[in-house]
């Protein structure tokens, strides 16, 4: 059948007149501005990752830390924050008298005779091999306590802290502790009688870290049935910035907040009074992102130019409170994923999520969000970067790239000619590139750009890069599953670990110059432009 359609069909394509001048339907020219830069520079540690408090529901997960697998993973995403916060962080309790559970035991006693605690040694496979056959049942109770809004208190201790500071440490990342806000005085004032417990072991110990007091403080009635205002929440951080600035660990540490949830009336109102009674006491204003409710996300959604482009008003409504209570201060998406309540299992962690991760962190490096915090590096729920069995999903393959080939410096991009609906779907961020990788130069540029549509696309760099090379690095799923996959191939090749200490070289396909870009059907990639010799990145 195939055979005889091809045979009638050829001749027909040969009669077309001038059918090699006719424009190709599917391709786009770009325009770039290559002299000047958009706006500030962004921090180095754009790209950040959380840890959820929820791991420590039971202190002894937190061993899982100790994982010589997740350090090499969490390490390539260097330089970052480690934000350990999240709902649970409000009813954690600090007990230095209290003794670390067994799990943690055992792996602190591997290095009792270690000088440098980031070593060669491991969690020992048969604690690793025990806490992984329990954790999907501590996994099921922690997501049932979320959906449910029924938290209880955990008591952390000595050992808890040290084997998060050393994750983070030994990770190169700089730890952002969350404080219990929800510890009360009779005025409703925050009481830190148990946060000057923590912030004492931790100057101790000549810690360096930075703070934050409570998570998403406009559910504080939902999940604690505890209400605090902007203005009594604004004051509490006054209190905390003057508690730091007793010790000379933390005077200068940094202190962000409030970690708002999204942008509602209530949250705004919230926001505004927080900022005006204590946002000069903050380095960042932080508030949360998700685009939908993961209990009912859909294939399409992560897919909906409508649904990605809803990020953009929210942060424009934030940056406007801010200009109005506390200019110039920089903001921070300091919880994000795709979907909340734990993710969406079976979309969340397969490759289909990249489209809402790589497009949320190029329109916030485009709007001015200064770090972007993605929940979570690792623990319960389907929006990890690194799975229960510490294997990297395809989020984590997107952020290792965007890390390696994504500069601070936000160039502007459109599309020239009329502007058509189609290219909502056609999304592209240009940024200078990375000036640390060695691959490159002062000069070139990095494209990263979204095909959201079920059609191949081509894209035209302008006439000025058209003699350039390109290296393209190209993400596609792996496998059967197609978007639901959970493995992903760079240039038609599965991206895997060498082994636990070791990420794989990541190596990009050279495009000739004059070359368009081609993006499959459902497909995102980042394409470096060599010797672009870009003002603005020089």
């Amino acid at each position: 059948m195939c055979l005889s359609i091809c045979l009638v069909l050829l001749p027909v394509a040969l009669l077309m007149p001038n059918s090699s001048s006719l424009p190709q339907k599917n391709t786009v020219e770009l325009k770039l501005e290559l002299k000047n830069r958009g706006r500030t520079p962004l921090n180095p540690r754009f790209l950040s990752v959380t840890i959820d408090a929820s791991l420590a529901s039971q202190p002894k997960y937190i061993a899982f830390l100790g994982s010589q697998k997740l350090i090499t993973l969490t390490k390539g995403l260097s330089p970052a924050y480690l934000r350990f916060g999240g709902t649970k962080s409000d009813f954690l309790l600090f007990d230095p008298l209290q003794k670390a559970s067994l799990e943690e035991k055992i792996f602190w006693d591997l290095q009792t005779n270690q000088a440098n605690l980031c070593g060669l040694r491991n969690l020992p496979s048969h604690v690793e091999q025990m806490l992984r056959s329990q954790w999907p049942s501590q996994e099921q109770i922690i997501l049932k306590e979320t959906f449910q809004k029924d938290y209880k208190n955990t008591t952390i201790t000595k050992s808890t802290v040290d084997m998060l500071y050393r994750f983070a440490n030994c990770s190169e990342l700089h730890l952002i502790f969350g404080l219990n806000a929800l510890l009360r005085k009779e005025q409703n004032e925050w009481n830190s009688s148990n946060a000057q417990l923590l912030i004492d072991y931790c100057s101790s110990k000549k810690y360096n870290l930075s703070w934050e007091l409570g998570n998403e403080p406009n559910s504080f009635r939902k999940k604690s049935g505890i209400y605090i205002d902007g203005s009594q929440l604004g004051k509490d951080f006054v209190s905390l910035h003057n508690l730091l600035s007793n010790y000379s660990s933390y005077r200068n540490s940094g202190l962000f907040g409030p970690d708002i949830g999204q942008p509602t009336k209530q949250s705004q109102k919230m926001l505004n009074s927080f900022l005006r009674a204590g946002g000069k006491t903050i380095n960042s204003v932080t508030w949360h992102h998700y685009y939908v409710d993961g209990r009912f996300a859909s294939e399409e959604d992560f897919l909906s130019s409508d649904i990605l482009d809803t990020l953009i008003s929210e942060i424009q409504t934030v940056l406007q409170i801010v200009d109005e209570t506390v200019p110039g201060k920089l903001v921070w998406l300091g919880e994000t994923s795709s979907t909340y309540g734990g993710g969406s299992p079976g979309l969340s962690n397969t490759y289909l999520d990249g489209f809402m991760w790589l497009d949320k962190l190029g329109v916030s490096a485009k709007f001015g969000i200064d770090v972007v915090m993605r929940q979570a590096l690792f623990g319960a729920g389907a929006y990890n970067l690194v799975d229960s069995d510490f294997e990297p999903l395809p989020d984590y393959w997107l952020s290792l790239l965007f890390k390696k080939l994504v500069g601070s410096i936000v160039l502007k991009a459109s599309f020239k000619g009329p502007k058509d609906a189609g290219e909502k779907k056609l999304r592209v961020y240009v940024h200078c590139t990375n000036i640390n990788n060695p691959k490159y130069t002062a000069g070139d540029v990095t494209l990263f750009v979204l095909n959201l549509h079920n059609s191949t696309q081509h894209l035209e760099l302008p006439s000025v890069l058209s003699g350039k090379f390109v290296d393209e690095y190209l993400l596609e799923p792996a496998g059967v599953e197609g978007l639901l996959s959970t493995s992903v191939l760079l240039n038609g090749q599965v991206l895997k670990m060498v082994d636990d200490k070791t990420l794989p070289a990541l190596y990009g396909k050279l495009l000739d110059p004059g070359s368009p870009i081609v993006l499959p059907p459902h497909s995102f990639g980042f394409y470096v432009v060599r010797n672009a010799k870009a003002t603005a990145c020089l």
